[in-house]
């Protein structure tokens, strides 16, 4: 695959992290692209004998001349970087360069060594270089090394850099394979069948016409300043070609005609001064806060309402306004469309209780067996989930909370809809699986990922603790200005 100067820069500049001080942080993604890029290296471009340190992590100094090799051998033009400077792409190369020492100190550290047959080996091993016999051929190898501007010592350099850096990484993932039996038993209470007894627990919940207005104003008190609306009062005129100049078409002297309004509005006059010649209808708008998502004039000033006076462009139209007042209401109760959303958070509120109310008595171990069947009556149901990916009942965490529980568990969950259900676990039914079904190999394969995961986030850490980087801004500025 052959990938564009752009494409390598915009792949670095969205994955690569800054770097600085102690901040090693996303190392291990770092280093798994510089060897996906390691033999990237196109040749020429640019060099410098300038050797002042653009690094040092703990003593180990990481020089100017180290970053113009490192750059050369990226195969990343003089001009892509030029033009993605002010992106931080050379931040982003030398955060490339730094991690790739790092690891080279981790190799040293760790010991790790490399014979040279192992890489002739790789190299004779390599299917790009083979007949379709299966034998190494020299002329393929050189043909290779040709099209990439490669000498095979600089080659096989890389590649055994690279051999380093995959052995250092299968140490540090040493032991991430998951016992068997672990594994199994995984499986196992992954893929168990849970018998299990619920209710809709809609049938509880106080109804919302059920709800007075002495409870409305008593829940209007209690949150007054979070339910208070913004409202404003103010005035506008619509302006068009028509009724500014008197004809239908957007053309020279309408708008100059706006221009010299705009000029009015910067000289600080007023909404009255600014209108005063020109015949248009004025609205007075009172007491103003919008009652839908829907786009209107009012809604969109409101929108805008930060400027006290000010033009603004509605569709084909110019909208000039001026808000005389701003204040803030408490819900009026005798406006039906308020009170129907005040009676929608009170009964939202209501739900919310009841059910802090039930896990509240769980958690104490309060409630049993007999508050369940009495609650549930009549709307008792019987189901089972088959997995822990079994979501046709329920929301799929809650599927996963379930499985976390023991037998005779009582708790909440929610299905797609967000309907609140209470269940009660009854039974636990182990499955039998074939190891050589496929379900169970993809199940041991991610168990592996996950936790080799773990360890290379656990050594990125230690790798945090155990470096100190430091940046040397004068000498990157240098280089900055090496390439302007």
């Amino acid at each position: 695959m052959f990938f564009t100067d752009q494409y390598i820069i915009g792949f670095m500049l969205e994955t690569f992290k800054n770097f600085g001080g102690k901040k090693l942080g996303g190392l291990i993604l770092i280093i798994v692209i510089i060897i996906a890029f390691g033999f990237g290296g196109f040749g020429g471009g640019f060099s410098t004998n300038n050797q002042n340190n653009i690094a040092k992590i703990n003593k180990t100094n990481v020089t100017t001349q180290d970053f113009m090799d490192y750059v050369n051998q990226s195969g990343i033009s003089q001009d892509a970087i030029r033009n993605n400077l002010d992106r931080g792409v050379i931040e982003e190369l030398l955060s490339g360069l730094i991690s790739t020492t790092l690891i080279d100190l981790e190799v040293k550290d760790f010991n790790i060594l490399i014979n040279e047959k192992i890489i002739l080996k790789l190299i004779k091993n390599n299917k790009n270089y083979q007949d379709e016999n299966g034998i190494f051929q020299r002329v393929k190898y050189e043909k290779f090394l040709l099209s990439n501007n490669l000498s095979a010592p600089m080659f096989e350099l890389k590649l055994k850099n690279r051999e380093l850096q995959k052995h250092l990484f299968d140490i540090i993932g040493a032991g991430t394979i998951t016992p068997n039996f672990l594994v199994k038993r995984k499986y196992e209470e992954n893929n168990k069948t849970l018998k299990i007894e619920y209710f809709n627990m809609k049938e509880l919940y106080k109804e919302k016409d059920e709800y007075g207005n002495q409870e409305l104003l008593a829940f209007v008190q209690e949150n007054e300043e979070q339910l208070k609306k913004e409202y404003i009062n103010f005035k506008y005129a619509v302006l068009n070609p028509k009724n500014l100049i008197g004809v239908d078409e957007f053309n020279q002297e309408f708008f100059d005609e706006i221009d010299k309004i705009e000029n009015r509005i910067s000289e600080g006059n007023n909404f009255e001064t600014v209108l005063e010649n020109i015949k248009v209808e004025i609205k007075e708008i009172i007491e103003y806060a919008p009652t839908s998502d829907a786009q209107t004039t009012e809604s969109l000033i409101y929108q805008n309402k930060s400027s006290k006076l000010n033009l603004i462009e509605n569709g084909d139209d110019f909208i000039f306004y001026t808000i005389n007042k701003e204040y803030d209401k408490s819900p009026n109760l005798n406006d039906d469309k308020t009170k129907n959303e005040l009676l929608e958070l009170v009964y939202q509120k209501g739900k919310y209780d009841f059910n802090r109310k039930i896990l509240k008595e769980i958690k104490t171990k309060e409630f049993n067996n007999s508050k369940f069947k009495n609650l549930g009556g009549d709307n008792l149901l019987s189901s089972e989930v088959k997995t822990i990916n079994d979501d046709l009942l329920f929301d799929i965490n809650s599927i996963k909370m379930l499985y976390s529980l023991p037998l005779n568990s009582f708790t909440l969950v929610n299905d797609k809809n967000n309907n609140i259900f209470l269940v009660k676990i009854l039974e636990f039914k182990k499955n039998f699986f074939n190891e050589s079904d496929e379900n169970y190999i993809q199940f041991v394969k991610n168990q592996n990922t996950d936790n080799r995961q773990s360890i290379l986030q656990s050594y990125d850490q230690l790798l945090n603790n155990k470096y100190q980087v430091k940046i040397n801004q004068k000498s990157v500025d240098r280089v900055k200005n090496y390439f302007k």
